[in-house]
């Protein structure tokens, strides 16, 4: 079998560095034709994928969910129908968690050798792709202005430590919100469109029985608090105090439309997406193969 590696040498505590010689010699036993590369800067391996995937029939990536989401970038403009394998080795690593993918790297590498193939939604996100979330608002930021040295050395803490100290700048976006079966016009502090069990470390906050496969997003909507007893009402339904909050809506969509008057920041898969005034947000029902160990629902 023809197997691209691409792995990112910045991303984790130096993990790709300690094993990657013990990755290569995995791959070399199972009897692949294998290629090594190391991404030299942002983008590099979405032109690479982009350009080369259908010389390949299986392309392995390691690094966190930003080269993840890179990668499956340049899958879909390929238009290459290649498998994925993924080794984790970010701070956080939110998609591999869902996939339920070891968190050792060796074993993840063995894992692609043994596993089987299955078929993952992905979202399109106005003419970019996505693996697993979209979001706006408050503490979106975080992700991509911590610094990756912090992410390195404290995994998810370096979230933690940025958001508090972005709680002063949290702000309102007053917006229009279509989905296939409502439509919404209020401020909003925060808003999330995923496919995925947790998102920033945070284990399956849409309460939703969530499934990989099924052609849907969770979306989740939080709308502004006027008082600190609104907040708590958040807070409580955040940390799965309370099943509910008047504050928080929750639903599944194939589709979904931000329309705002002035250009608001977003995150896609971690990074950041762009400052845009419209956001177009649409699911691409199976439109990946993952090797996983087994079929997740």
């Amino acid at each position: 079998m023809k197997v691209l590696f691409v792995f990112n040498p910045l991303s984790g505590v130096v993990q790709i560095r300690n094993q990657l010689l013990n990755i290569i010699n995995c791959f070399s036993k199972a009897g692949y034709d294998l290629t090594v590369y190391a991404t030299q800067a942002q983008n590099d391996a979405f032109r690479l994928i982009s350009q080369k995937a259908a010389e390949y029939e299986l392309i392995v990536c390691s690094g966190g969910d930003g080269t993840l989401n890179e990668v499956v970038n340049g899958l879909l403009v390929s238009q290459a129908h290649v498998l994925l394998g993924y080794i984790p080795s970010g701070s956080t690593n939110d998609y591999a968690a869902s996939l339920k993918l070891p968190k050792n790297m060796f074993k993840a590498a063995e894992l692609i050798t043994e596993g089987r193939p299955a078929v993952y939604d992905m979202g399109l996100f106005n003419e970019r792709y996505f693996v697993y979330v979209a979001a706006f608002g408050a503490f979106t930021s975080v992700s991509y202005n911590t610094p990756q040295e912090t992410k390195n050395l404290i995994g998810h803490l370096a979230y933690v430590f940025e958001g508090i100290k972005s709680v002063g700048s949290i702000k309102e976006y007053m917006m229009e919100v279509i989905t296939e079966g409502a439509t919404y016009y209020e401020p909003f502090i925060y808003g999330m469109v995923t496919n995925s069990l947790s998102v920033g470390g945070l284990y399956n906050m849409s309460r939703s029985n969530v499934e990989l496969d099924d052609g849907l997003f969770e979306v989740m909507l939080i709308k502004s608090p006027k008082t600190a007893f609104d907040l708590t009402s958040i807070t409580s339904y955040l940390l799965g105090i309370d099943a509910s909050s008047p504050f928080v809506e929750v639903f599944k969509t194939r589709s979904i439309r931000f329309i705002t008057d002035e250009a608001i920041p977003w995150t896609i898969d971690g990074e950041y997406g762009g400052t845009l005034k419209t956001a177009e947000i649409t699911v691409l029902n199976k439109a990946v193969q993952i090797i996983s160990k087994e079929k997740v629902n």
